[in-house]
């Protein structure tokens, strides 16, 4: 059964499988984004850090599960792809501001 996830969130997903350009307007100005260890803060570190995932690394992400708790919007996804470790089922948690993205951790 498919999700229902907030649009900022669904433009997320979708921009990231077509490697859309418009990416990092899904985030606020001064969003802030931890994948791995790395903090990337704004919107031109967080569209690098897209690009540069993208260059490494195909994958889809398939969201299977989303929960809100305390204003963080948490998606767990099943994530597969020719990186290490993969397949992964990865947790989002989002927090929203103005119907963008203001910060994202991603965790195992």
């Amino acid at each position: 059964m498919p999700i229902n996830l907030p649009k900022p969130i669904s433009q997320y997903y979708q921009y990231d499988l077509d490697n859309n350009p418009a990416f990092a307007e899904c985030f606020t100005e001064d969003a802030v984004v931890v994948d791995e260890a790395q903090t990337y803060t704004g919107r031109q570190a967080i569209q690098e850090w897209k690009t540069g995932a993208s260059r490494k690394f195909n994958y889809t992400v398939d969201p299977f599960s989303i929960e809100e708790t305390n204003g963080t919007t948490i998606v767990t996804a099943h994530v597969v792809g020719n990186f290490p470790g993969s397949p992964v089922d990865l947790r989002y948690f989002f927090v929203l501001r103005d119907e963008k993205i203001a910060s994202l951790e991603i965790t195992l």
